[in-house]
């Protein structure tokens, strides 16, 4: 296993930020990492990294443990905070050199070349960090933690601050660079979850929520069906919660509601009927496809 987290804990005073988590990523894999903020992503990914002590359990990247060879499990990885700090009188270049120096990165020269190019960062290389957009300051973040070639990948936030076109290519030099390497990146973007991942974890409030394929969390929702009615009048939400087959429902606003269950037929029915009953009219009835963002949402966002 390039990383594993058994039984992690962290607390900051009462409040449990990781509570009891485990979970393995090989490599070659490529895993989102997602929930809400809050929930415990970047507490996660700093205590893997070594710059942050968990209160209790045992994170491993390559076999060693973080706690006991702090030193040693940094050469293995790069890792790209959310915050992405950088020393902005240094140019580029310099940056990168000294990132290098740092690594004891042989051929390094050829080797800056080479990120620069991979990273898209030619065009803005003779230029000082601090005058550079949040985009290329989020290349040079990204080049920085390739420089040395380590094993793992951690990277909270990579596509931060980056226009559509970037978005595209920073994704395919993580995937291509995930073809040889362990990698393990937080997004909000899902729709970027879903182009680069096969895999996912989804952590709320401290506790894993989730930890399976794509293919296989779009499987299990099939059993959840979903669609959102919408009527002229007011209605009470109480005339909807004693329809049978209700498994949730969540008020969008006024007189709009998401309902979800097993089938929609026979909600559907229930609904026509409550609507001749109470004289209302229904002034949309429509189904919704289950994907990324559904899935996240019904395991992260609590009922009223």
């Amino acid at each position: 296993m390039s990383i594993e987290v058994r039984n992690l804990l962290r607390n900051f005073g009462e409040q449990k930020a990781v509570n009891n988590i485990s979970f393995k990523v090989d490599k070659g894999e490529i895993v989102g990492f997602l929930g809400p903020n809050g929930a415990g992503k970047s507490t996660t990914m700093k205590i893997i990294t070594g710059y942050l002590q968990q209160t209790n359990g045992e994170a491993f990247v390559c076999g060693i443990d973080v706690s006991k060879d702090p030193l040693e499990t940094k050469k293995k990885i790069g890792y790209l905070p959310e915050s992405n700090a950088l020393y902005y009188d240094m140019y580029v270049r310099e940056y990168l050199g000294f990132v290098a120096e740092v690594h004891k990165v042989e051929s390094a020269n050829q080797k800056i070349e080479n990120i620069i190019e991979i990273t898209g960062l030619k065009a803005e290389c003779r230029k000082k960090i601090g005058q550079l957009s949040k985009g290329y300051k989020q290349r040079v973040g990204l080049a920085a933690v390739l420089i040395h070639d380590p094993e793992v990948l951690i990277l909270d936030e990579p596509t931060s601050g980056l226009d559509p076109n970037q978005i595209i290519e920073i994704r395919e030099v993580i995937k291509q660079q995930g073809k040889n390497k362990t990698v393990l990146f937080s997004s909000h973007i899902l729709q970027e979850v879903e182009a680069m991942c096969d895999r996912v974890i989804i952590i709320n409030k401290g506790n894993i929520v989730a930890d399976d394929t794509l293919s296989n969390l779009q499987q299990k929702s099939i059993g959840q069906q979903s669609f959102i009615v919408e009527f002229k009048e007011t209605v009470q939400k109480e005339w909807l919660q004693q329809l049978d087959g209700i498994s949730g429902l969540k008020n969008l606003g006024y007189s709009k509601f998401n309902i979800q269950c097993v089938s929609t037929e026979p909600i559907k029915k229930q609904l026509l009927q409550l609507a001749i009953d109470k004289n209302l009219n229904i002034v949309l009835l429509q189904s919704e496809n289950r994907n990324l963002e559904d899935i996240f949402r019904s395991l992260t966002v609590s009922e009223e």
